[in-house]
Parts: C-alpha cells; structure tokens; sequence
C-alpha cells in the first residue's frame, strides 16, 4: 500500500515541502499503526541504501543550485552514509511512539491534527499526511 507523505527538506529555497509516497506492506488503522509502518519502511530504505553501497553514487557530483541549498544548511555534503551500522527497527519505533507521546512532532492528516495514538484512520489513507517536526524555543517567560 501507498500513501502520501509530505517531506520537509531543510535549506531548500523553492518548494521546500515536498509529497512523497511511502510503500508500506500493511494498511494502518491507527495512528500508532501508521507511525510504526513510516518508520519500518525509512529504517528498510535506510539499511537496504547501506548494503547497495550507493555504488549508484560513485560519479556524483552537485550542481550549482544543490551547492547553494546546501550551503544554506551550513554543510555541503554528497549524502553519502559513512556509517556502517544498519538501523535497529524495535530501537527506531520505540523512538518514533516515545517522541510522539513527548510532542517532539505532530500528525495531520490533511488539515486535522492526529492527538492520540489509538485514533482510527481505519479508512483514510488517501489523504495526505504531514509529520512536522517541532522546535522547541529557549528564552524566559516572564
């Protein structure tokens, strides 16, 4: 099953909210189910980019306008991973449900906020989901 997922890519001057689809193997019905399924297929693409080698990559080189987004991040890199560990699927959706319950990031599905973990979303799959991830502020309050 495909769903829409809106992806943020950071340093991006132009169309800096992108949809993007997201194979998952089963349809979710909740918003736990929905989570754990984004979650399993990011840590699949992760380590099956990992066993390829990204031997894809080996000629890559960037354009003047991927330079300059990237250097608006403050790094300017190929997106090669370095890293050899292959990501813990349990340790990853342990993480995504914890950051969910803190408020780290919020769901919606198209424009209605996703609140609770057991909220159906049984029949809904076809719209649009945006995962937004929130930045907590410093500073006094008073």
């Amino acid at each position: 099953m495909d769903i829409r997922v809106n992806v943020k890519h950071m340093g991006r001057r132009r169309k800096s909210v992108e949809p993007v689809v997201c194979r998952l193997f089963t349809a979710p019905s909740t918003v736990r189910e929905l989570i754990l399924a984004v979650v399993e297929a990011g840590v699949r693409d992760y380590n099956d980019k990992l066993k390829d080698g990204d031997l894809q990559e080996v000629l890559r080189c960037l354009t003047r306008q991927e330079i300059e987004d990237k250097a608006e991040t403050g790094k300017v890199a190929f997106g090669v991973l370095y890293g050899e560990k292959e990501a813990d699927l349990k340790e990853a959706c342990d993480n995504a449900i914890q950051c969910f319950e803190d408020g780290i990031y919020r769901i919606f599905l198209d424009d209605r906020p996703l609140l609770d973990l057991e909220e159906d979303i049984g029949g809904e799959t076809d719209g649009m989901f945006t995962f937004v991830r929130l930045t907590m502020l410093s500073g006094r309050m008073w």
